[in-house]
């Protein structure tokens, strides 16, 4: 776990992994260099608990607080939580359990989210769902059962010896979740809610609930992120490369919506640049096996009429 400045929600969060109904784990908190009581607090509850390390380091992004992290590390398997949220009792448990069953390099869970104090279903399914590393991103990039979070998601420690989380910019699971379930060899999820993600205004991803909060930066660095996807992805997994496209394309017709409804003047040349890109690839995008009705829709409505 990282943690900056959360000297109010920190210990919740702790103390939802020490009451976890699986015990042997090792509890590694990260203090990014906070300027208030977070270090304390995880200091505090490490004298009090030897499964508990605590490492204070000079501030830095979450790629690197988290490499720094996994350096420390000894476990078999490896899961994140951020430290606004909590995790339920079980959910060591239920993860280890998937993985040892089905001999999966990662397993994951489903989880709720709140906002404004109302819980509500984040990613949650009925169904176990046991998946090549084909079949796991494409269900990756759909995120309709799961997404690119962290949290929720146990994985083999050797997938982070082969891929490590990048050293800069600030959305560090787009850019990186991906590779790692293309390089596992099988991938089981099952969606019962096992954690809750916090989403408020001083939260990393708040922008996934309000999209007032998208910002230039913010959606320049998906794009990037997207574009090294598609080619990593069409290259690694030519089997998918058609549908790593597809879903390039449909997150930038996603924020063309966005910007347009909500009248983001801020984004306007975030905005050019989609339209441009999508007029582009229009009759590849439009005719794709994969697009929604809906998108077309929107590719109607904002790019250009067929």
């Amino acid at each position: 776990m990282l943690t900056y400045n959360r000297e109010s929600m920190v210990g919740r969060a702790i103390e939802s992994i020490l009451n976890q109904t699986y015990r042997d784990f090792e509890y590694i908190i990260v203090d990014n260099g906070s300027d208030d009581r977070s270090g304390e607090i995880a200091d505090a509850y490490a004298a009090k608990d030897p499964r508990i390390k605590v490492l204070h380091i000079e501030k830095s992004n979450i790629g690197t607080g988290r490499n720094i992290g996994l350096d420390a590390a000894t476990g078999e398997y490896i899961t994140f939580i951020d430290d606004d949220d909590t995790a339920e009792p079980d959910m060591l448990e239920f993860l280890y359990g998937l993985a040892k069953e089905q001999d999966a390099d990662i397993s994951l869970s489903g989880s709720m989210k709140e906002v404004n104090g109302e819980f509500l279903p984040n990613c949650m399914f009925d169904e176990k769902l046991v998946m090549t590393p084909e079949e796991a991103v494409i269900t990756l990039l759909r995120r309709k059962k799961y997404n690119a979070a962290m949290p929720s998601k146990l994985m083999r420690r050797e997938i982070f010896d082969k891929i490590r989380f990048r050293t800069e910019g600030k959305y560090d699971d787009i850019t990186v979740v991906y590779k790692y379930f293309a390089e596992a060899k099988k991938v089981v999820a099952y969606g019962l809610p096992k954690y809750c993600f916090w989403r408020h205004s001083g939260n990393n991803s708040a922008f996934t609930t309000n999209d007032l909060l998208l910002t230039p930066e913010q959606l320049d660095e998906y794009f990037e992120a997207f574009r090294e996807r598609t080619e990593y992805l069409s290259e690694k997994l030519p089997d998918i490369a058609d549908y790593a496209q597809y879903s390039e394309w449909s997150y930038m017709i996603s924020m063309c919506n966005k910007i347009e409804k909500n009248h983001l003047e801020q984004c306007r040349k975030q905005l050019t640049f989609v339209k441009r890109e999508l007029t582009k690839h229009y009759e590849e995008f439009y005719n794709s096996p994969y697009i929604e009705e809906f998108e077309k829709e929107f590719m109607r409505k904002y790019v250009k009429t067929v």
